[in-house]
């Protein structure tokens, strides 16, 4: 035995340990691959079967005291809603806001007009979010 095979012997730097490292770098690579490709399917199936679009169409400023929004509401046939109505200041403050209950409808789209009372003279109205219920 040389004095460099001790040496290596000593800390562990051997045929069979270089070997047996090496099958583990394959065998946790192989486990985090079958992981990822997993989760990538889960990830790409898992979209929401259901999907709700919200669009602005007009605002209206009533008066100091209130704005008329009209928003449009895309979503599948026979479900329920709900949408959260926002008036904004001149510096995007919210000084209104309302939460309104759609009920299902055989239409896919639809259009819808709400007055929010505000604080404030407001600058805009639009439609914050829409979920389904």
């Amino acid at each position: 035995m040389t004095v460099n095979a001790g040496i290596d012997e000593r800390y562990g730097r051997t045929p069979t340990r270089r070997l047996r490292d090496r099958r583990l770098l394959w065998v946790f690579g192989g486990i985090f691959a079958v992981v990822l490709v997993a989760w990538v399917v889960w990830a790409g199936f898992d979209a929401p079967s259901s999907v709700i679009e919200a669009r602005d169409t007009r605002h209206e400023i009533l008066n100091e005291n209130s704005v008329k929004v009209t928003f449009e509401v895309s979503m599948p046939p026979q479900t329920a809603a709900s949408c959260a109505v926002e008036a904004l200041n001149e510096g995007f403050t919210i000084v209104g806001w309302k939460v309104i209950d759609l009920p299902p409808s055989d239409a896919y789209t639809r259009s819808f007009t709400e007055i929010v009372r505000t604080t404030e003279l407001s600058n805009t109205g639009l439609i914050y979010r829409c979920w389904l219920t």
